[in-house]
């Protein structure tokens, strides 16, 4: 029996037996008395036997023996009792000793019983039994917090656990109508009141207490008809000197037989143990102000690790996502192999290593019970979990909406005592990871989801070009979850040209992310028709001014002769392109602009005309490359520059990285689209003949044909090109109306044979020719003898062509 100043209404002595791991038997957990009179206890109970502990513990209800039933139980040996422990024990009490037991825990989860043992020759009348179990109450408190599954024991060690008993509580008792108190020393010690000063009135009580929590008080001390019976509360004192102090109160009201509340008993306990320290409430604000900052799975694991590593001198800690009943590791600190058990270098993958979960029972239970489980040193553990922490283990099982969503395991190498502050810094770690890791599983989640449709409506690769290469990058915000708007494209066109793309929807949403996707279609379209960039810009503001939104949208749009190294601009409210030249230089192109897309139906897009020399490196941009809150846009054009002159043009993937920069938090999406210029090593020939509707317009054609294959010294199946352009020509002038035109292209060992009209229908093709009919073949024809054919809308019209092989 340990000694203590223990005493309570009378009683000198108490214990606390807990529930056993087997749940066959009581262990006496702890034990205080503030007497010398010996109450001797039994260390275990078995539940199978009859004993006032077992009984109380069977039943839920308290049982009051006083020294006759006392006196009678220890001499009664006809009753069934297997266990005699208890009462070979009572024998050696002193006369006139009585003893109460009270359940700890209601019915679900009964936790153990409270026995209080006493010299009180009339036993334990009403008032002390209301009061008693009021302190059981508080004591249960204690129990659930300290010997409840949140620390598990080595079996065996009969260790005992302090603080289960209250040492400093104290009984009072309140007379409503009168405004009278009567209270013990404790509680007046509590109220820092002497005993001579204290006038027995409830103001005197209320006197004691802080302003604001007044109220709550005086809602307990005064009663009315509907309140509870039993109360409870915490409200703050401030002492003579200054200090403020957190006091607990449990109330219970005993009513007259009028049912007017007549008189109230309470039990009073310093509260401070149970309120946060300041240090405590620091901690867990800034954990909280962190976790909110954290976006995605890997950072709320990082912010966790901080949180609990330098606090608690943590040794390893490992924080775990948990998907489809497995756990994905995100966080290991520290992060090298050796730190951790055998079991979990095995499973080391990639970067962290799959949570063994497999080999740790004990780790899918205590995800299964979903509290906090600390594990004392010695603790009969799989080696994968005595591994992490040998000198003491906490498993926090991360829950958010009422499922468990990860686990995060905190070891220490040298033993552990988990005090009090420790288990509420961990349970409340423990709930704010489990709803930031929910939170963030959902961020990771939308934002793949937008990355995915962001990336689904871009190009998925760029075109090869002849005489130049075109790269492009985009990265997606990360404040914030919707997808952007910014999109790029590169177009090839007829004769060697490219169109090059870049455009940004206003805003970050999936409205933008569909305005973007039609813009981009839309402007491929029409310049694939043929239509000079200021015309498909116009269009594309057009198109926009009539959709149903409110939404509008910048372009840059350049039409680039890869032959010529011309580049026709377009600018709709659009950062204007960056052009690096051979020798290193750089310079920010000006052209003229026009307003933004979808602004106004009549808007101008004038167009401007630069060249570029092989070896250039033409950049086009979106504002979030050079621009931010942080950024502003003349500077951030200078930067750009800086960083495209010192860049290798060789390497445009290099340069387009470079221009990124390192990855940040960005408020907008970034786009980036470079070109490098390298000019045409064999240049094309080209010849054009307008085809006049004759009878004899088909001669022309062939004519035209042959001459300028004999002045290109061409060689080869020049009968089969002849009887294409006879076919195509035909084609043209029987279907369509309006102008007709020939191209002749001859690119090394390649000709090119193209007819334009302006009729936009598709050329027809038959899918059966009659034997007897005299036409229907043409296409057929020109299909057997190509290489390759086609056709593309083109300046309000179409192209035919098809190519065959020549040489010089």
């Amino acid at each position: 029996m340990s000694r203590h100043d223990f005493t309570f209404c009378g009683t000198e002595s108490a214990a606390v037996y807990v529930l056993s791991e087997e749940g066959d038997s009581l262990d006496l957990a702890e034990a205080v008395d503030g007497t010398e009179a010996a109450y001797a206890l039994p260390a275990v109970v078995q539940l199978a036997g009859r004993s006032p502990v077992a009984d109380t513990f069977r039943t839920g209800r308290p049982l009051w023996l006083g020294p006759e039933e006392l006196a009678r139980f220890a001499a009664d040996g006809s009753r069934p009792v297997r266990d005699t422990a208890l009462r070979d024990h009572l024998k050696t009490w002193p006369p006139g000793a009585a003893l109460g037991v009270l359940p700890l825990g209601g019915h679900a989860n009964r936790l153990g019983c409270l026995a209080v043992m006493g010299g009180l020759p009339g036993g334990f009348d009403s008032d002390r039994r209301h009061l008693l179990e009021l302190y059981a109450d508080q004591v249960t408190a204690g129990v659930e917090a300290v010997v409840s599954p949140l620390v598990r024991r080595p079996r065996g060690t009969g260790e005992k656990v302090r603080g289960l008993v209250p040492l400093r509580s104290g009984a009072l008792t309140l007379a409503t109508a009168a405004g009278e108190m009567t209270a013990d020393a404790r509680v007046l010690e509590l109220l820092g009141l002497s005993a001579g000063g204290f006038d027995g009135r409830v103001e005197t009580l209320l006197a004691c207490a802080v302003p604001d929590d007044v109220p709550a008080l005086m809602s307990v001390v005064e009663p009315g008809r509907s309140s509870p019976a039993d109360h409870q509360l915490t409200f703050r004192i401030r002492r003579s000197n200054g200090e403020l102090r957190w006091l607990g109160l449990r109330c219970r009201t005993l009513l007259a037989p009028d049912g007017t509340p007549e008189r109230v008993l309470g039990v009073m306990a310093d509260a401070s143990s149970l309120r946060p320290g300041a240090d405590e409430v620091s901690m867990v604000r800034r954990l909280s102000a962190r976790l909110a900052g954290a976006s995605t799975v890997r950072e709320v694991g990082e912010v966790t690790v901080g949180a609990l590593r330098g606090p608690l001198g943590a040794d390893r800690i490992a924080v775990a996502e948990l998907t489809a009943d497995r756990l994905v590791v995100t966080v290991l600190d520290p992060p090298q192999r050796d730190a951790w058990p055998e079991v979990w270098r095995s499973e080391w993958r990639s970067e962290w290593p799959d949570a063994p979960s497999g080999a740790l029972p004990t780790l899918r239970g205590a995800l299964r019970e979903g509290t906090v489980a600390i594990w004392l040193p010695g603790s009969d553990l799989e080696p994968g979990l005595a591994g992490i922490g040998p000198g003491g283990l906490a498993v926090l099982p991360l829950q958010a909406e009422g499922r468990t969503v990860g686990a995060a395991l905190v070891g220490w190498d040298r033993e552990r005592a988990f005090g009090q502050e420790e288990r509420s810094l961990l349970t409340a770690t423990a709930s704010l990871v489990g709803q930031a890791l929910m939170r963030a599983h959902a961020l990771d989640a939308r934002h793949e989801l937008a990355r995915t449709l962001q990336r689904s409506l871009l190009p998925r690769k760029l075109p090869v070009l002849a005489g130049g290469k075109a790269v492009a990058r985009y990265l997606p915000a990360t404040a914030g979850l919707e997808v952007g708007g910014d999109w790029y494209d590169v177009i090839p066109l007829p004769d060697s040209h490219v169109a090059l793309v870049i455009g940004d929807v206003q805003g970050h949403s999936a409205e933008a992310a569909t305005i973007m996707g039609q813009m981009r279609t839309a402007i491929r379209a029409y310049a694939v028709e043929g239509h000079p960039p200021d015309v498909v810009v116009s269009h594309a503001n057009r198109l926009l001014m009539g959709m149903e939104t409110d939404l509008f949208a910048t372009c840059c749009y350049v039409d680039l002769d890869m032959e010529e190294g011309v580049a026709r601009t377009v600018r709709a409210g659009h950062p204007p392109p960056l052009l690096r030249h051979p020798d290193g230089s750089t310079e920010e192109l000006c052209v003229q602009g026009g307003p933004p897309l979808g602004v106004t139906t009549d808007a101008q897009y004038p167009m401007t005309e630069f060249g570029l020399a092989p070896g250039s490196l033409l950049t086009l941009l979106t504002d979030g490359l050079v621009e931010s809150a942080r950024l502003p846009l003349e500077e951030g054009m200078k930067r750009l520059r800086a960083l495209l002159g010192a860049a290798d043009p060789a390497d445009t993937g290099g340069t387009a990285d470079a221009l990124l920069g390192h990855p940040e938090r960005r408020d907008d999406d970034v786009a980036v689209l470079l070109l490098r210029y390298d000019g045409v090593a064999t240049r094309p020939v080209r010849e054009r003949w307008p085809v006049w509707r004759l009878p004899d317009a088909i001669v022309h054609a062939r004519r035209f044909t042959a001459r300028t294959l004999r002045s290109w010294e061409a060689a080869g199946d020049v009968d089969i090109a002849l009887l294409i352009v006879s076919e195509l020509v035909t084609n043209a002038i029987a279907h369509t109306e309006g102008r007709v035109r020939l191209d002749l292209t001859l690119i090394q060992d390649r000709l090119r044979i193209a007819v334009n009209d302006s009729s936009p229908r598709s050329p027809g093709r038959p899918p059966s020719v009659d034997p007897d009919a005299t036409g229907g073949r043409g296409l057929l024809i020109v299909e057997a003898l190509s290489s390759a054919w086609g056709w593309v809308p083109f300046a309000g019209g179409k192209q035919v062509w098809a190519e065959v092989s020549l040489t010089r």
